[in-house]
């Protein structure tokens, strides 16, 4: 699989495009994350031609209208910004994610400060519009915020999340074998975020035949990154590595799967990271193949490197 390529605003790349001529370098995107990623980096204030250095802007509600003006001077440049983000959307397709500037007027993607027409702020936050046109126009696409990947759960949410779409993206043209061999290699990562979507796409793809692939294909895709968006809970993922373990019942020892499950039963207590009982099923794969579990993608959603499972 080619490494999956992820839109970046780009003053997360150390591009001195602020309007104060700085940056806000995100070293763990521009490191660990180029890594396994292609990152595509893009200024929406830039590409509207607002230039550098620019007045700041903010978002201001006038007229029941949300509006990108200058802070001071209070010039309205909201149709520029939404022209160009309106013209960048189809370069835009072959993404796979893309991390945000958070609280900014244009990339921000929830908890945008926005004033009223004097400048006031307002109890209320709103989307950058930039943020806004790209969900609108990619409502499956993940997206997350620089500051919100510290969050480790939050980061390896976001991550898995980016190669699963990438590996939908992979699959197109769409066939019926290829929409059935997605769905068996991302099974068990359904299950961990979700048991009710499980078993309600796996319904979906029953009979291929009951409804045009194309429109089968939309709501199947939908319902797997909607049950993506939620992070897997501990509990969840204990189900998922006991299921696992039980594959392995006649072939491995009784001594050895009762130390896997002490070590699932200390992962659920937060003892160990969620990476020890993954690693030692990998290990049991390995000494007693089988071809189904060696096809899940949840004993390796994304690069080892990456080290996301170790916080988890």
């Amino acid at each position: 699989m080619t490494p999956p390529t992820v839109g970046i605003s780009a003053c997360l790349t150390g591009a001195s495009v602020r309007h104060d001529g700085g940056h806000r370098h995100a070293r763990f995107c521009t490191g660990t994350l180029a890594r396994f990623m292609t990152l595509s980096p893009l200024c929406p204030e830039v590409g509207a031609g607002l230039g550098v250095p620019r007045p700041a802007m903010q978002l201001r509600r006038q007229r029941g209208d949300v509006r990108l003006v200058a802070r001071r001077t209070g010039s309205d440049h909201t149709e520029a910004l939404q022209a160009w983000s309106a013209g960048a959307m189809p370069s835009l397709a072959t993404l796979s994610g893309f991390i945000l500037m958070g609280k900014s007027p244009s990339c921000g993607m929830t908890r945008v400060r926005c004033y009223d027409e004097h400048g006031a702020l307002r109890g209320q936050s709103e989307q950058g519009l930039f943020a806004q046109a790209l969900q609108q126009h990619f409502p499956l696409l993940p997206v997350e915020e620089a500051g919100r990947l510290n969050d480790p759960v939050l980061r390896e949410n976001f991550i898995a999340r980016v190669f699963v779409y990438h590996d939908w993206q992979q699959a197109q043209p769409l066939t019926p074998a290829a929409l059935i061999a997605f769905h068996t290699r991302h099974k068990l990562q359904l299950l961990a975020h979700s048991q009710s979507a499980y078993r309600s796409l796996g319904a979906l793809l029953a009979n291929l035949r009951a409804r045009p692939l194309e429109s089968l294909a939309e709501a199947y895709i939908q319902g797997v990154m909607a049950a993506l968006a939620t992070p897997a809970r501990r509990g969840a993922h204990v189900n998922v590595l006991q299921h696992i373990a039980g594959y392995f019942r006649g072939r491995i020892h009784v001594d050895e799967r009762q130390a896997m499950q002490e070590q699932i039963d200390a992962y659920l207590r937060g003892e160990v990271p969620l990476v020890v009982p993954v690693t030692l099923l990998r290990q049991w794969l390995r000494r007693a193949p089988d071809g189904y579990l060696a096809g899940q993608t949840y004993l390796q959603p994304y690069p080892d490197a990456l080290g996301l499972r170790n916080s988890l």
